[in-house]
């Protein structure tokens, strides 16, 4: 099945639409949405676990302050503006427009960032929930801008592998996510992969008929399943679509960590108090040496 856009005027194909189970518009707290977490939308289509919306102008919001993940990877995509980073493992930078973040916790980081620029910036920070394999590995990061990213069709692929785009993000074997764009009047099917059981989406722009309108701010969950998924703009639109398969344990969350054992969750609390410390001794020392100058 080809992945490119076909306008309604072509007549319609055949009614491939699966089913919405559930619709949300999250809890706003400022400029950010939170669209689900594990104890709602989070624990029905795991490893998508969190799922935030920011949309602000910088000179309004502070940064954030550090702090601490294990046992999952976050996935910022930023749709327009400037967002800055900065890990305890000395990375930092700017994210730029059409630009990624795939930050691997796993064993555990502390990191920071916030909105930068001028710009109004607007983007999605995706948390997945990691394999028993890697909930505790070594710490793993990308940042990269908007030329990494290969589109199939209407579809940009972030993560995993689509109509022979692959994207170069390090994530678990079993998860696609892509940025979609649809112009008014267009139609796309999504066809996920045989074994992806799991799938939702999360629209930014415009309105969707999925044959229920679905408009910006909404979170739609499709029933589990490997049927193809139908989407027709009716204006404009952007959303970005995950499917995987489907995460298999429990979710055992902290504060900041999601994991899929209480032993594991505890092996990784540990280790970010350790890395916290360790940070808080090194600011103090950069500021000694810093005021000894």
């Amino acid at each position: 099945m080809s992945s490119h856009a076909v306008p309604t005027r072509q007549g319609r194909i055949e009614d491939t639409r699966r089913a919405i189970v559930q619709r949300t518009r999250g809890q706003a707290h400022g400029a950010i949405t939170r669209l689900f977490s594990p104890g709602d939308i989070g624990g029905l289509i795991k490893p998508f676990v969190f799922l935030d919306f920011f949309d602000a102008d910088p000179a309004g919001v502070p940064k954030f302050g550090f702090h601490p993940h294990s046992g999952i990877a976050t996935l910022t995509l930023i749709l327009s503006g400037q967002a800055s980073y900065r890990e305890t493992t000395d990375r930092e930078g700017v994210i730029e427009t059409g630009g990624v973040e795939w930050m691997r916790a796993s064993s555990g980081v502390w990191h920071t960032g916030g909105m930068a620029g001028t710009e109004r910036v607007k983007g999605f920070q995706l948390w997945v929930a990691l394999p028993a394999a890697l909930e505790l590995a070594e710490t793993d990061s990308q940042y990269l801008d908007a030329s990494a990213f290969h589109s199939a069709g209407p579809a940009r692929v972030i993560a995993g592998e689509y109509e022979g785009v692959k994207s170069v993000l390090r994530v678990p074997a079993g998860m696609n996510y892509l940025d979609v764009r649809l112009r008014a009047g267009e139609r796309w099917v999504y066809q996920p992969p045989e074994n992806h059981d799991v799938a939702w989406m999360a629209s930014h722009q415009g309105i969707l008929s999925m044959p229920a309108l679905v408009g910006a701010g909404e979170v739609a969950v499709f029933e589990e399943g490997r049927a193809p998924i139908e989407f027709e703009a009716v204006t404009d639109t952007g959303f970005v679509l995950g499917s995987a398969v489907k995460h298999p344990h429990a979710l055992v969350t902290g504060h900041y960590s999601v994991h899929t054992t209480e032993a594991a969750l505890a092996e990784g609390e540990r280790n970010i108090v350790t890395i916290g410390r360790r940070h808080e001794w090194r600011r103090h020392s950069r500021r000694g040496r810093s005021r000894s100058r």
